[in-house]
């Protein structure tokens, strides 16, 4: 990498992302703006920064094809791609007893995240989905750091695709024939800011359940009781 200082832009509207701009200037000594707000996520304002890459750690909404077909967009996907296409990896990972993972940084493209792959590194989904999420930023920001240094030409995707499905609020339910393990997952997997909380629904009453831990007999956890219509 030259020694030019070059823009580069961060898109992410979670918490855990919002010193990444500052962490990475201090490390490469490039410029990074962060947008959190996907209005501002536009050619207009992007023009003005004139950024090199986008790079996006978290963005639950649609890439415009304006904006990656203009600028280099580098999406994280938290699956070892082709494996894991689609929504809520986090989630369909851990429901499949997947505790191990890779997060892939892969060019966005038209087709839902099937665009070439710049790098990948190994996360952990042990904890909450919060602690993931913010062991997982750290992560992130290291491949930013090489991605930024040493300008990765990213290569095609090789393998059959497995495709996961966005996960629905209602699927946040407890059902009643699941195992402790099974329960403990799911508590833990929906544990983040923004997330539908596991619950439990009884007559108008709605039991949301977060900070599990695994006991030898029994999940025990915080539970927040609701009245609903």
């Amino acid at each position: 990498m030259s020694n030019k200082i070059k823009n580069y832009v961060i898109a992410s509207h979670r918490p855990w992302n919002k010193n990444l701009p500052e962490q990475l200037h201090k490390a490469t000594g490039q410029n990074f703006t962060l947008i959190s707000d996907p209005e501002d996520l536009n050619t207009q304002y992007l023009n003005s920064i004139n950024p090199n890459y986008i790079f996006f750690p978290h963005w639950s909404y649609r890439i415009p094809e304006d904006i990656f077909s203009q600028f280099e967009c580098v999406i994280f996907h938290m699956t070892d791609l082709p494996f894991g296409r689609g929504g809520s990896p986090l989630q369909n990972l851990i429901d499949r007893k997947i505790y191990e993972t890779q997060i892939t940084a892969l060019q966005c493209v038209q087709k839902l995240d099937a665009g070439p792959i710049y790098l990948k590194s190994p996360l952990s989904l042990y904890g909450s989905a919060e602690e993931i999420f913010i062991r997982a930023s750290r992560v992130i920001e290291d491949m930013i750091i090489h991605i930024v240094k040493n300008e990765p030409k990213p290569m095609p995707q090789e393998g059959e695709p497995t495709i996961f499905k966005r996960r629905k609020p209602e699927q946040s339910q407890l059902e009643a024939n699941s195992s402790l393990e099974d329960v403990f997952d799911k508590i833990r997997m929906l544990d983040a800011e923004g997330y539908p909380h596991a619950f439990l629904q009884i007559g108008s009453l709605k039991l949301e359940f977060t900070r599990a831990s695994l006991k030898t007999d029994c999940v025990l956890a915080d539970v927040r009781i609701t009245k609903v219509e």
